[in-house]
């Protein structure tokens, strides 16, 4: 057994564009002087997270095509067991897909008997979008999950919503999970403290939950209508070109389109430009100079319902210059 003390580890979770990642920015750019590790999971074949995060000395792990919940949790547990071996952590952060269940997640630092006795779960960290927090408590047990083991929440982007809807859906969580602490954001924007170091998971109040919850047993499934399709293209895009695709497609699929985001390069520009969206709501900024390892290949992902494959391909490759 280590003499050394547990290293605790926070959750962040949330639904699909909730403002997880800008989040985990806030916490690696503020002058804390801790040093965390960052395990981030994405739920397609190709990720574009990791490119989202800043250039922080942080250690960032990326893991791809497969939900940590699920498919792809005994590579978080390999992931973990080789950072406890380290002296020099304050703290690991996970960021989740947004298609995770936080339940089987946490049930990782309990079951494994190397992460349970050399980490302990600080905390689950909730972000939740509140213009399509309604709509995903509807149609979406994961999001509903999400809400109801948090330890943490952010109501976020908060200025999207009339102060009498925020009222409302502020009682609705809290019919869910009463005992959280809860803050109401714009992009993100919270103290680390108020996320960090909290010591705020509590193992008997997620047994009232799930009795079953350290049986190491999870039946936890995806809704199998959303799906995850991704693409590259090796010449540079054309600014106009994507803009008039792009808007089109939101405005005529984004009820569809859960999530959409991407790493792109524009023709003329040495820049990486980090585009965004939730449904039909879009944005975007530049994140810093081409890297010689990208070869200005963009990259763009589609997170969302009745995806069609063919056309979206389509219409991504045809935003490239001419070769």
């Amino acid at each position: 057994m280590s003499s050394q003390p547990p290293i605790p580890v926070t959750v962040l979770t949330g639904y699909l564009g909730a403002g997880k990642t800008t989040l985990l920015n806030r916490i690696l750019t503020e002058e804390h002087g801790k040093k965390y590790a960052v395990v981030i999971n994405e739920f397609g074949e190709l990720g574009v997270d990791n490119d989202l995060v800043v250039d922080a000395d942080e250690e960032v792990f990326e893991m791809n095509n497969g939900c940590i919940c699920c498919t792809v949790r005994g590579d978080l547990i390999r992931i973990i067991g080789g950072l406890v071996k380290r002296k020099s952590l304050d703290g690991i952060i996970i960021e989740t897909t947004g298609l995770a269940d936080p339940a089987p997640v946490a049930q990782t630092f309990f079951v494994d008997e190397e992460v349970k006795s050399r980490t302990r779960l600080d905390a689950i960290v909730t972000v939740a979008d509140a213009k399509h927090l309604p709509q995903r408590l509807e149609d979406s047990h994961e999001a509903m999950e999400q809400i109801a083991f948090a330890d943490v929440i952010l109501l976020n982007k908060t200025d999207l919503v009339p102060p009498e809807e925020l009222d409302a859906l502020e009682r609705r969580i809290r019919g869910i999970n009463p005992h959280a602490r809860l803050h109401r954001t714009q992009k993100s924007e919270l103290p680390t403290e108020e996320v960090m170091g909290r010591g705020a998971f509590d193992l008997s109040r997620v047994l009232e939950m799930e009795p079953d919850f350290l049986s190491g047993e999870d039946d936890h499934q995806h809704d199998d209508e959303v799906a995850s399709v991704s693409f590259e293209a090796e010449r540079a895009i054309d600014r106009e070109r994507f803009d008039a695709w792009i808007g089109e497609l939101l405005q005529s699929k984004g009820q569809d389109l859960l999530r959409t985001k991407g790493i792109l390069h524009f023709a003329g520009d040495d820049r990486r430009f980090a585009f965004q969206a939730v449904h039909m709501l879009a944005d975007g900024d530049f994140i810093g100079l081409a890297r010689p390892e990208d070869a200005r290949r963009s990259r763009i992902v589609f997170i969302g319902r009745d995806l069609n494959r063919v056309q979206l391909r389509r219409g991504f490759e045809a935003c490239q210059v001419a070769a």
